[in-house]
C-alpha cells in the first residue's frame, strides 16, 4: 500500500508531467492503452518493477509487457528479423506485442523478462498512452492494472476499486476502446502466437504469409496471459451456456434478451469492447454464478474465448 493517497491525473500537460514524474520517482502509475489500463512502472527500476508485482500478487515467474513510444524505441531494446519488421510495420502502433531476443545492453530489469533472454514489447495507440511515453522519455513495463488474475480494467474506476490504495497515480483516460488485451506473437524462429488478443489472428497470418504456430506452456509461460487461470471474476464461470440453470446469470451474445450482452447484434468487435466491463458489472452486482452464451471462434472471437476459458479455469 502506499503512504500518500492516489493521485488522480487528468490527460492534460500537468497531469502527463506528474505522473512522469511519478514513474521517474519510482512509483506506479495507472494509465490508459487502446486494449486496457496498464499499471506503468520504469521497465530499467529493479525496485519499481518489484513493485508492479506486489501491487498486483503476481507470480515473479510471469514476465510484463515494456510498452515503448516507436519503433525506433524497440530496436534499440531488441533484435528485430524480417517476420518481426513486417508484422511491427503493419500493426503498430497499435494491440500486437511482439517477443523478440533481448540486446545484452538493453538495460531492461530482468524483473521485467522473468529472467528469460526475451522481452514483450509493444507501441500503443492511445493518445494518453503516447504523450506518457513521450513525456518520460524512457521504456515503461505495464501489465494490465488489475490485481493479478482478475478482470482487467478498462475504466479508470476499474483500477481505482482494484488498485486505488497500492499505487501512486491514475491518468483517467476514459473507456478503452478495443477492450481486450494485445496479442502476442513471438518472432524468435518461426512466428508463434503466444496470445489471442485485439488483432485478429488471420489478419497476422495475411500480413506473414503463413500460418501462426501455436505455442502456450500455462506452468511455464513466456509471455503475460498465458496462466491457465486468468481475468477471472468473482463468480463461476460456464460457457457455451444454450439454457440457464438455477442461480445462473446468463451473459448473452447475439439474440438474447438479458441485461447484460456482450453484443445483441452478434458485433466481435463490440463484444470484445464489452467483455471485461460486463464482468466487472457482474462482480458489482454480486453474481455467484455466471453462463455464457456461446461465441464464434473466429476473428476477435478468438481472443474472446481465449479469457472466457481462462475465467472458467479452476482456480489455484
Amino acid at each position: 500500500m502506499t503512504d500518500t493517497p492516489m493521485a488522480k491525473l487528468r490527460h492534460d500537460p500537468n497531469g502527463i508531467a506528474q505522473a512522469a514524474r511519478l514513474l521517474r520517482d519510482g512509483r506506479l502509475v495507472a494509465f490508459p492503452t487502446e486494449t486496457v489500463y496498464g499499471l506503468g512502472a520504469d521497465a530499467t527500476n529493479d525496485r519499481a518493477v518489484a513493485e508492479i508485482y506486489a501491487a498486483k500478487g503476481r507470480p515473479s515467474f510471469n514476465p510484463l509487457i515494456v510498452h515503448v513510444a516507436d519503433g525506433e524505441a524497440a530496436t534499440r531494446l531488441c533484435h528485430f528479423n524480417a517476420d518481426a519488421d513486417r508484422l511491427s510495420g503493419a500493426f503498430w502502433p497499435g494491440a500486437l506485442t511482439l517477443v523478440l531476443p533481448l540486446r545484452a545492453d538493453a538495460g531492461i530489469s530482468k524483473l521485467v523478462t522473468a529472467g528469460l533472454d526475451t522481452l514483450a514489447v509493444r507501441v500503443p495507440d492511445h493518445p494518453v498512452a503516447h504523450d506518457f511515453l513521450r513525456a518520460f522519455k524512457g521504456p515503461i513495463a505495464a501489465p494490465s492494472a488489475n490485481p493479478s488474475g482478475r478482470v482487467s480494467p478498462t475504466t479508470a474506476a476499474h483500477v481505482e476499486a482494484g488498485l486505488g490504495n497500492r499505487i501512486a497515480g491514475l491518468v483517467d483516460g476514459g473507456a478503452c476502446p478495443v477492450g481486450l488485451e494485445s496479442t502476442i506473437v513471438a518472432c524468435v524462429e518461426q512466428p508463434a502466437l503466444l496470445r489471442a488478443g485485439g488483432i485478429p489472428t488471420e489478419a497476422l497470418e495475411a500480413c506473414l504469409g503463413q500460418p501462426l504456430l501455436i505455442a502456450e506452456d500455462p506452468a511455464t509461460p513466456t509471455a503475460p496471459g498465458q496462466l491457465a487461470s486468468h481475468y477471472a471474476p468473482h463468480g463461476a464461470v460456464r460457457l457455451n451456456a444454450t439454457s440457464v440453470e438455477v442461480g445462473e446469470t446468463l451473459l448473452g451474445f447475439g439474440r438474447v434478451d438479458v441485461p447484460l450482452n456482450l453484443s445483441p447484434t452478434g458485433d466481435l468487435t463490440e463484444a470484445a469492447a464489452n467483455l471485461f466491463k460486463h464482468l466487472h458489472a457482474l462482480d458489482a452486482m454480486g453474481v455467484t454464478k455466471i453462463a455464457v452464451s456461446p461465441i464464434p471462434d473466429h476473428g476477435l472471437g478468438q481472443a474472446i474465448n481465449d479469457r472466457l476459458r481462462r475465467a472458467a479455469a479452476p482456480r489455484p
